[in-house]
């Protein structure tokens, strides 16, 4: 299994830039918080599996709570803290996955049969793989996530795509960023904000 790259393969990338919720602090003066802009970008890898990227731009970091480093490996909770997220499920159908990436390197994957319905027996096959780092005013987050971790749908089929982080802030404020808000409460969950399409790698023939 390859580590995250930077190098992209030459395969359709989708960039959105998030937005906070209406009720993260600041939300409604943009450019008065310590973040600048949130990009997240995502690709379907052509031997299967998926590619996500967020990019913190611009942003006074020193503002911001970053989690440490820590040996890569499962964790509950890191939603609690400064995390990048992903949702994906399956067109027509209720169930769906959540994946946590931390800047620490720790990570989770849950599955839900529908609506906040977690799966308690849901166990991950294997693990996917992050890389961070930062440069100045610029965090960048990158999680490979293998095709064994995806929701189970034929080859070269589509899946609904919801991108999203809690930003914390030094002082223990939180900010919820996502492409779309659906809620007068965050809630990640709503499966109406899961607006985008990543188109699995078909089966090579022979």
């Amino acid at each position: 299994m390859s580590p995250p790259r930077t190098e992209r393969p030459r395969v359709p990338t989708i960039t959105v830039g998030l937005r906070p919720h209406p009720t993260s602090p600041d939300a409604g003066e943009p450019g008065a918080g310590p973040v600048g802009s949130l990009l997240a970008t995502m690709f379907a890898l052509p031997e299967g599996g998926a590619m996500f990227e967020f990019r913190l731009e611009d942003s006074q970091l020193g503002k911001l709570s970053i989690p440490a480093p820590q040996p890569p490996g499962p964790a509950d909770g890191l939603w609690q803290h400064t995390c990048f997220e992903v949702f994906l499920g399956v067109p027509g159908e209720p169930q769906y996955r959540e994946y946590n990436f931390s800047p620490s390197g720790q990570w989770a994957v849950y599955a839900f049969r529908a609506w906040r319905e977690r799966d308690e027996a849901f166990s991950p096959a294997v693990a996917p793989e992050i890389a961070c780092t930062q440069d100045g005013e610029t965090l960048v987050l990158e999680a490979h996530v293998p095709a064994e971790l995806l929701p189970t749908v034929p080859a070269g089929a589509d899946l609904q795509v919801s991108l999203s982080a809690v930003i914390e802030r030094k002082d223990g404020r939180l900010e919820y960023w996502a492409l779309r808000h659906a809620a007068a409460q965050p809630d990640f969950h709503a499966r109406d904000t899961f607006v985008l399409t990543l188109a699995t790698a078909a089966r090579k023939a022979g």
